[in-house]
């Protein structure tokens, strides 16, 4: 008889899911530095596609590649898995950085979480305004509302150190130069990230080991769902806003659930319930070192979560079999 979903997902899952992420990060990582972003991303997505199919769970991808009709595989309201198990939401970026990997550059990812049955935020490809900070702070220590030199000033306190020790992880865009200028009028460092907005979240989790104590900026809302999946499990706070600025998109979120444009997000708005997060790296990074080929084997580096738990797992793995990646 299947395990409810009442009662969570099963704990198996957890390291079903290193496989899934592994396969994934394994295919991207053959095309790493090859410049060719989509052969990378389709090469991911399929290898995802097929661990996937393996597991038992009756799956519904909430947060995938696209739309039915742009995207011929892993596309939102696609259905997965083996059957027989868990009825469960899906997050996922087979290829978290497309553009980091086909340059060879630092922290892409493959990236799933699992959750039970609408739990999962719907999110629109649209982009989100984010923040985010890891765990041991008291609840709103930072706040979208906010300004960007306001939650600065109060994490150090926090934090108990002077601002110039507080470093914020920005994606280098545009649009961000206010952004920019503000943080660091405060004396703050900036670490800018060409790329992979998940990975720049997480890092916040461990700031020991990445030196990233805070997020702020604007990135692709459904990348904002699986960060918070992934501070769900760490204790982290995270904050969004999706941004709706066309009648278009208000109509599109509409249709996808969301009857308040302006709402600010949680992270336990976005992952409720219990929530597995994994994510494998496929170019080495602040927090996972890429894959590594030798002449027999393979190694990967992952880390899992579960959010019931707390528990998080950090996989080192050489894989013997070769035909199997």
């Amino acid at each position: 008889m299947a395990k409810s979903v009442v009662s969570g997902l099963d704990r198996i899952l957890t390291l079903e899911l290193v496989r899934v992420t592994e396969r994934a990060a394994v295919a991207a990582a053959r095309l790493r530095g090859r410049g060719d972003e989509k052969a990378a991303d389709q090469v991911a997505v399929d290898a995802m596609r097929s661990e996937l199919n393996r597991l038992p769970i009756k799956g519904t991808v909430v947060i995938g590649e696209g739309e039915r009709d742009e995207a011929p595989m892993l596309y939102i309201g696609e259905e997965v898995g083996a059957g027989g198990g868990p009825e469960v939401d899906i997050a996922l970026d087979p290829l978290e950085g497309t553009t980091i990997c086909a340059k060879n550059l630092p922290n892409a990812l493959a990236v799933i979480s699992i959750a039970e049955k609408g739990t999962l935020l719907y999110a629109p490809d649209v982009y989100m305004e984010k923040i985010a900070v890891g765990p041991g702070y008291r609840e709103g220590v930072v706040d979208l509302d906010l300004s960007a030199a306001e939650n600065i000033a109060n994490l150090a306190k926090a934090k108990g150190v002077p601002v110039h020790e507080i470093t914020t992880c920005i994606l280098d865009r545009p649009r961000h130069a206010a952004l920019i200028e503000e943080v660091r009028a405060t004396g703050a460092a900036i670490r800018l990230i060409g790329d992979g907005d998940v990975a720049g979240v997480i890092h916040t989790t461990d700031p020991e080991e990445t030196g990233i104590d805070i997020y702020l900026g604007t990135g692709g809302a459904p990348e904002g769902v699986l960060a918070a999946s992934a501070l769900r499990c760490t204790g982290g706070q995270m904050q969004g806003r999706l941004i709706l600025d066309t009648e278009e998109k208000i109509a599109r979120a509409a249709r996808m659930g969301v009857s308040d444009p302006k709402r600010k997000y949680r992270e336990r708005d976005m992952a409720r319930g219990d929530v597995l997060f994994a994510a494998t790296g496929v170019t080495d990074g602040n927090l996972l070192s890429g894959v590594k080929f030798g002449k027999t084997t393979i190694q990967t580096h992952t880390i899992v979560m579960r959010s019931s738990s707390g528990t998080v797992r950090e996989i080192k793995a050489r894989h013997q079999d070769m035909d199997k990646f």
